[in-house]
């Protein structure tokens, strides 16, 4: 079993009770969290329900391969980029059976970071089949790699369910 923080374990319960009462399916795109998200969401019992599929992207050819994300974007912007975490959630749709994806790209630490781009920025996009979409530019700091991992997570699920509020 794995063990998150009590609440990471609260806001993916409320996802998996929330989605499946209104019958909503997720599908994931990770790179800096590898795959935690995914992970959130199906230690809580009844997920299956809800989790369609989980893509770990970690490395850009993974993105592309994966997600169809445009190399040019990678090239032009980075993988730590709005652009880049905007595919990756229109990819994880498009390849996927579910209602809405959540997509995050960062630099997770403690070595990665530029001036540009330093350690602890993530961007994240949440998206809904018809085209509602969320993004977030977060700048949670040099906070130590799991912690900058964990916070992505929270604030992947509260955008998820900020995006299925939208009704």
């Amino acid at each position: 079993m794995m063990v998150f923080p009590p609440e990471i374990e609260a806001l993916a319960s409320r996802i998996v009770s929330e989605f499946t009462q209104r019958n909503l399916t997720i599908a994931t795109a990770e790179s800096c969290t590898g795959g935690l998200i995914a992970g959130a969401l199906t230690e809580i019992s009844g997920s299956s329900a809800v989790v369609d599929r989980g893509f770990v992207t970690y490395s850009n050819r993974a993105k592309v391969e994966m997600l169809g994300v445009d190399e040019k974007v990678l090239v032009s912007f980075g993988a730590v980029s709005r652009e880049t975490a905007l595919q990756m959630v229109a990819g994880a749709l498009r390849r996927s059976g579910a209602d809405l994806a959540v997509a995050v790209t960062g630099v997770a630490g403690p070595t990665g970071g530029t001036a540009d781009k330093p350690v602890g920025l993530v961007h994240i996009a949440a998206r809904r089949r018809d085209s509602r979409l969320i993004h977030r530019e977060m700048r949670y700091g040099d906070l130590g790699r799991a912690e900058v991992r964990l916070a992505t997570v929270t604030t992947a699920l509260e955008m998820l369910l900020e995006l299925a509020a939208k009704d």
